[in-house]
């Protein structure tokens, strides 16, 4: 009898687990109904498309410190107001002001070719009269250090291939620093973007003050393979640089928001949103227009369903994430004694959303993956841990669990990135309409199903 009790006990203690989870699985079922309501407006409603459109048509690129952005922001803030939501405000955050000015890079030896170029956000300029210096093309900071005496007093090319953009960004990022500190006079990189077509892609890059600083571009990967196989054949190439770069003073900006009152807990915050900056190639539609436009139109696509959440939903425009993160910086400093159930952040690109990834306790860990039944009505879509994002890092940085939207992009979204491509015709209606819908049904489960476990 003793045995066949131990038996029972231990056949209780295995099946627990999937018990509780079946019945979260059953929890989340309850509003198949509602989840059916919400996908289907998302994916009949174009007016978010339109709405991304018009803030990329209209205002154009939009880095930090430009009159562009403050333009968008004020336009989409009348929209909120028009569109009924709560608290609508402009919270101030002083921004860099970078400003690339006229620029060229010519390749006057062994044979002439203009070369298209983005200087990196950040960057000095050249002198008045440009640099005109050879070119030494190395593929590795390895070999840069190498050859150290060659680089001496010429310009420094990094053609780099492409592998991933966590290793290769740091040419871009690191590729001034290290090249001055051999003697270089200027840099080139090669785009970070594992596509070329002629298409420089452009970003931040640092400066360290106990270095001589160098101004620093990016070129397309079809010239840095040319230098690289000029250099192979025994030819040195000569180059001109010319940059009127320029950091300027501060500049005003605002994190934009509005909210959707909470009818139970309206003290508690979940916060959704993108960065409302680019960079001034392109337009900015996939980064990050479409994170910001996604995480409104979420919302109010809740608001026009009738639904009331538990708590206030909030999207926000977080400002200055592409060169200096003060708008992330800036919300945790003025909200970060709100309690925050959750902050979410879409800046992933628009391509068939893919997974739903979250971080936060266990417990409501497994209340998230309870979404996935619902979610497999929009597309194949996954609830995995390890959600984040760089404008609500400080909010995670102060415990708050957080989720972000993946997509599946195929490889394209760096084809576009930081560059003259990223414009709202490389975006499939149907697919921002998927990544509404998604944030949307997320958001209104969250809410929904949690406890006071955060």
């Amino acid at each position: 009898m003793k045995k066949s009790m131990q038996i029972v006990t231990l056949i209780l203690i295995l099946i627990m687990p999937f018990c509780l989870l079946a019945n979260k699985h059953e929890k989340a079922e309850q509003f198949r109904m509602e989840a059916k309501r919400i996908i289907a407006a998302a994916l009949s409603d174009s007016s978010s498309y339109e709405r991304l459109g018009y803030f990329t048509d209209m205002f154009g690129p939009r880095l930090s410190g430009s009159k562009n952005l403050e333009n968008a922001l004020d336009w989409a803030y009348n929209e909120m107001l028009k569109d009924g939501m709560d608290n609508v405000r402009k919270d101030p955050v002083m921004v860099p002001h970078w400003v690339r000015g006229n620029e060229y890079c010519q390749m006057i030896s062994p044979w002439e070719r203009d070369m298209p170029m983005l200087g990196f956000g950040g960057s000095i300029a050249t002198p008045e009269s440009g640099i005109t210096a050879k070119v030494i093309t190395v593929q590795s900071k390895e070999e840069l250090f190498e050859r150290a005496d060659e680089i001496n007093g010429n310009i420094v090319c990094y053609n780099a291939p492409w592998q991933g953009y966590g290793k290769s960004v740091q040419f871009r990022f690191w590729g001034a620093v290290w090249a001055a500190q051999v003697g270089a006079v200027a840099g080139l990189c090669r785009s970070v973007s594992p596509k070329g077509m002629q298409l420089p892609h452009t970003g931040s890059m640092a400066y360290d003050d106990t270095i001589p600083k160098i101004p620093h571009t990016a070129i397309t990967a079809e010239d840095a393979m040319l230098l690289q196989r000029l250099q192979d054949r025994g030819i040195t190439p000569e180059v001109k640089l010319y940059m009127e770069a320029k950091t300027l003073p501060d500049a005003q900006s605002y994190n934009l928001m509005c909210e959707l009152k909470g009818t139970v807990k309206p003290n508690e915050i979940i916060a959704l949103g993108g960065h409302s900056d680019s960079w001034d190639a392109g337009t900015g539609a996939h980064d990050d227009a479409s994170g910001c436009i996604a995480a409104w139109e979420a919302i109010k696509l809740l608001k026009e369903l009738g639904i009331k959440p538990k708590r206030t939903l909030r999207a926000v425009f977080w400002v200055n994430e592409e060169n200096g993160i003060r708008g992330g910086e800036a919300y945790a400093d003025d909200h970060g004694d709100e309690p925050h159930a959750l902050v979410f952040e879409f800046d992933s690109g628009v391509f068939p959303p893919s997974e739903v990834r979250f971080s936060g306790n266990e417990q409501l860990l497994d209340i998230v993956k309870s979404f996935e039944p619902l979610l497999e009505m929009i597309d194949s879509i996954d609830v995995v841990e390890g959600g984040g994002g760089v404008d609500i890092g400080p909010m995670m940085r102060k415990g708050v669990p957080s989720m972000s939207l993946n997509t599946d992009d195929k490889g394209k979204y760096f084809w576009y990135h930081h560059s003259d491509a990223d414009t709202i015709d490389k975006i499939d209606p149907l697919d921002f309409q998927k990544c509404v819908a998604t944030i949307a049904l997320s958001i209104y489960l969250y809410d929904a199903l949690i406890e006071d476990n955060f």
